[in-house]
C-alpha cells in the first residue's frame, strides 16, 4: 500500500493528473442555477506508458440571502499498467444568511479513493459562519461547526490504536474561504478546512484547495490549482499527506 501511495503522489505531479480543476462556477444573486463542466486527459507511450482522465461538474444557485453549491468529480490514472489514481467524490453545501454578517450552513460529502484504502467516506456537518467581507470582486468567509465522518476501508487497517474495517467519529469543523477577482479575466479561489477529531484527541484532518482561473472566452476557461490533503492517522502503511497539482479546461453554462 505504501508503494501505491507514493506512486499516487509522484504520478499526480508528473502527469498533472487529477481532481476538480478548481475553476469557480459563476455566482450571481438572481436565483438561477449555473454550471461549470471541466475535463482533462493525458496519454503518453514509449519508455513510459501512462494515461489519465479527469471529469468534474459544479453547480450553484445564489440569492440575496442564501447559496447552494454542489460538485462531482471522477479521476483515473495509470502508469505502466499500475493504477496511480482512482478517486470519486460528491459534495454539497447550503448557506443561509440570518443577518448581514452571519450565516448558517449545512453540508454533505462522499468520497471513494481505492489507493488510499477508502472504500467509502461519508461526512455531514452544520454550523455558523461570518462574512468578513464580500463585494462584486469576491468574498472572504470564516465558519465553524460540528460534523460526523464515517470511513469504511477496502482492507482492515490500524486506525486509532486498533485494526478496523470502519471508523466513525465526531469532528469539529473549522474553515475559511475566499474568492478574489484579480483582473477582468483572472480569478483566484482558496479554501482551508480543519477537522479536529473529537473522539480521539490530537488527531485531525486538514484540506487546502487553491485555484487560478483565466477566462479565454465567455464560456471557456483555463485553470490551475494546488490541493493538499492531510490526515494525522490515515491507517497503516499510508502517507499522511497527498499533494496534487491540477490543470484543466472548463466550460461555463450561465
Amino acid at each position: 500500500m505504501s508503494r501505491r501511495a507514493l506512486a499516487l503522489t509522484l504520478s499526480t505531479a508528473a502527469l498533472l493528473a487529477p481532481t476538480v480543476s478548481h475553476a469557480q462556477v459563476t455566482l450571481k444573486p438572481d436565483g438561477k442555477w449555473r454550471y461549470l463542466l471541466s475535463a482533462g486527459a493525458n496519454i503518453s507511450s514509449g519508455n513510459n506508458d501512462a494515461a489519465s482522465l479527469n471529469l468534474s461538474a459544479e453547480g450553484a444557485r445564489q440569492t440575496d440571502d442564501n447559496k447552494w453549491v454542489w460538485a462531482a468529480k471522477a479521476d483515473r490514472a495509470r502508469s505502466n499498467d499500475v493504477d496511480t489514481i482512482e478517486r470519486y467524490g460528491l459534495r454539497t453545501q447550503y448557506n443561509r444568511d440570518f443577518s448581514v454578517d452571519w450565516f448558517g450552513f449545512g453540508s454533505g460529502e462522499w468520497m471513494r479513493d481505492r489507493l488510499a484504502n477508502i472504500a467509502n467516506r461519508s461526512s455531514v456537518a452544520s454550523g455558523v459562519g461570518r462574512h468578513v467581507w464580500r463585494d462584486e470582486d469576491g468574498f472572504f468567509d470564516v465558519s465553524g461547526g460540528l460534523g460526523y465522518t464515517y470511513d469504511r476501508y477496502f482492507t482492515p487497517t490500524e486506525v486509532s490504536g486498533a485494526t478496523r474495517d470502519r471508523y466513525g467519529r465526531l469532528e469539529l469543523v473549522l474553515a475559511e474561504e475566499s474568492s478574489h477577482k484579480l483582473t477582468e479575466t483572472t480569478q483566484f479561489r482558496q479554501k482551508f478546512s480543519l477537522y479536529p477529531n473529537l473522539r480521539d484527541s490530537g488527531k485531525y484532518r486538514a484540506v487546502l484547495d487553491t485555484g487560478l482561473t483565466v477566462a479565454m472566452t465567455q464560456t471557456i476557461n483555463l485553470s490551475a490549482g494546488l490541493s493538499y490533503r492531510y490526515d494525522s492517522d490515515p491507517g497503516g502503511n499510508l502517507k499522511k499527506g497527498d499533494a496534487m497539482f491540477v490543470t484543466g479546461v472548463s466550460m461555463r453554462i450561465d
